[in-house]
């Protein structure tokens, strides 16, 4: 059998790495899982520095979606698990869903129980559905549980969207005054200059500044666009390291604008997450742990696991979520009033559905704020050099009429 390496985080945050014999990756994976280690990279020895593939292996969030939204009608209906599972892989367009599927179902034939099963495909079903699906089976509430998985990931997804298309209008508007403003210095500012060199007159300040723009981006063009690719790339690889990720999510949640929103959004999902696990039947230590390694922001990872050592310690979640100050107080009275209760699933969600109104009306403020504020820079930049332009031949027609 081939031997892996790996590396990931135990149930207390911990990083654990070492070597493993196994049939493959993914049964690798779901023993690790069992575990309660979460892999984070897991690789035949040997062949740690194969060329990766692009593409392959994705499964968009909406299929997962529907997937479970028809499992649960399938379960609901009476059909048998296994049944259920081959009925989905075969309509599946998805290969690689497809054949996530088909493993799931040889896994249950085999004996496997569905959570472990899925286990095996960490790529495909997160720590997140697999304990609630857990959940479901110990209960026997299976179809219940992926109604609730399915309404959970449909809401994840429309949080997702409405950041998206809220980013879309402001990324596309000012990528095409980048490009607008690149090709008047590369293009048309050129042909101004020699005119001026030939007609031998007097440049205005401005005029002089934007042909020596011009002149540096028709000649070191090159050097702007390797040191953009060097700021993507850069901020890949800080975004890779621990240190890094941390320091980048923080100084975005304190950015002026996008800051609020991006704290919104954390506490949306976080709050979303947590209730949806808890209801699911799932302890709140487990959810907690869970909700941290799937919370996409590392500050919010990293406050999530002070908040789950503390409640090991014997106290109350409300002091915690507090001291971490990551979340507003308003979120941590209702979540405290929410567990003096026994109702803290509900009052979670109630925060849930709060904060995902108040993303979108941010997203629509955020949008109307910077609205005016592109528009008035594309037509500073544009009309700032075309004025600068005709600077000169104005200066000369009043020469000519005086």
């Amino acid at each position: 059998m081939p031997v892996f390496t790996f590396s990931g985080k135990n149930a207390a945050g911990e990083k654990v790495a070492g070597e493993r014999v196994a049939n493959s990756k993914e049964m690798l994976a779901a023993q690790l899982r069992r575990e309660r280690i979460t892999p984070r990279a897991i690789k035949e020895k040997g062949k740690e520095f194969a060329l990766p593939t692009f593409g392959s292996g994705k499964v968009k969030t909406k299929e997962i979606a529907i997937f479970f939204r028809q499992f649960s009608v399938m379960i609901d209906a009476g059909l048998p698990l296994v049944q259920c599972l081959e009925i989905l892989a075969a309509n599946q367009e998805n290969p690689a869903f497809q054949k996530a599927l088909t493993g799931v179902r040889s896994s249950v034939e085999s004996g496997a129980t569905l959570a472990n099963a899925m286990r095996g495909f960490p790529k495909t079903f997160d720590d997140l559905s697999t304990n609630m699906i857990e959940a479901g089976e110990t209960g026997g509430i299976l179809d219940t549980i992926l109604q609730r998985l399915a309404l959970y990931v449909e809401k994840a997804v429309k949080l997702r969207s409405a950041v998206k298309s809220a980013l879309i209008y402001p990324v596309s508007v000012i990528s095409i005054a980048i490009l607008i403003v690149a090709a008047l210095l590369k293009w048309v500012v050129p042909i101004f200059a020699n005119l001026f060199v030939g007609l031998d007159v007097a440049l205005p300040l401005p005029t002089r500044i934007v042909m020596g723009l011009s002149a540096f981006v028709g000649q070191f063009w090159w050097v702007l666009i390797g040191s953009i690719v060097a700021l993507v790339v850069g901020l890949k690889q800080i975004n890779k390291h621990p240190k890094g990720k941390y320091a980048l999510d923080a100084a975005l949640l304190k950015a002026p604008v996008i800051g609020n929103l991006l704290r919104k959004i954390a506490v949306a999902r976080f709050t979303r997450t947590l209730g949806t696990l808890i209801t699911s039947g799932v302890p709140i230590l487990e959810g907690l742990s869970i909700t941290a390694r799937t919370s996409g922001n590392a500050v919010l990872e990293q406050a999530l696991m002070k908040v789950r050592k503390a409640i090991e310690e014997g106290r109350t979640i409300v002091d915690p979520l507090k001291e971490c100050g990551v979340f507003p107080n308003m979120v941590s009275q209702m979540i405290g009033v929410g567990e003096a209760t026994g109702a803290m699933d509900a009052m979670l969600q109630k925060i849930a559905d709060f904060y995902e109104d108040e993303v979108d009306a941010a997203t629509k403020d955020m949008l109307a704020m910077l609205e005016p504020i592109i528009i008035g820079i594309l037509g500073v930049a544009v009309g700032g050099i075309v004025i600068s332009l005709y600077m000169p031949l104005f200066s000369m027609i009043a020469k000519l009429a005086g």
